[in-house]
């Protein structure tokens, strides 16, 4: 089973990327309530160096809201994470496919949120792999 949505950007700045991907998001109506470098925490913590490596929590409100009343406990899943990575030459952009709510919690008064959380998603990935 999949569970990610993905785009490979042939942006080289990783900066420049997150920047697209922040505002690809934005247009769709997310927002960026957390912000995990993991990069810099391995390095802080661990002393591991590895390759630019961000996770962004999106946060679309009113979707977010109908799903936490369809199930108080889809906050278990909240927000949608987005990963922004360089690999190789490149940047990918992974979102976690929000089908995955209703596979896992098997409720279909998920799939409505579900069914536009994709398309909000796609639309924004589909904007940065064109630019």
């Amino acid at each position: 089973m999949s569970y990610d949505r993905t785009v490979r950007l042939a942006v080289t700045d990783f900066d420049a990327a997150t920047t697209a991907v922040r505002h690809a998001l934005a247009d769709q109506g997310f927002g960026i309530l957390t912000e995990i470098d993991v990069q810099a925490t391995l390095k802080a913590k661990l002393g591991h160096d590895m390759e630019d490596y961000l996770i962004l929590g999106a946060c679309n409100p009113p979707l977010a809201h109908q799903a936490l009343e369809a199930d108080r406990s889809i906050g278990l899943l909240l927000p949608c994470n987005v990963v922004v990575r360089r690999d190789g030459d490149h940047t990918l952009v992974q979102a976690l496919d929000p089908g995955t709510m209703v596979t896992l919690t098997g409720l279909d008064a998920l799939k409505p949120v579900a069914d536009e959380a994709t398309a909000r998603l796609d639309a924004a990935l589909t904007a940065l792999a064109a630019s």
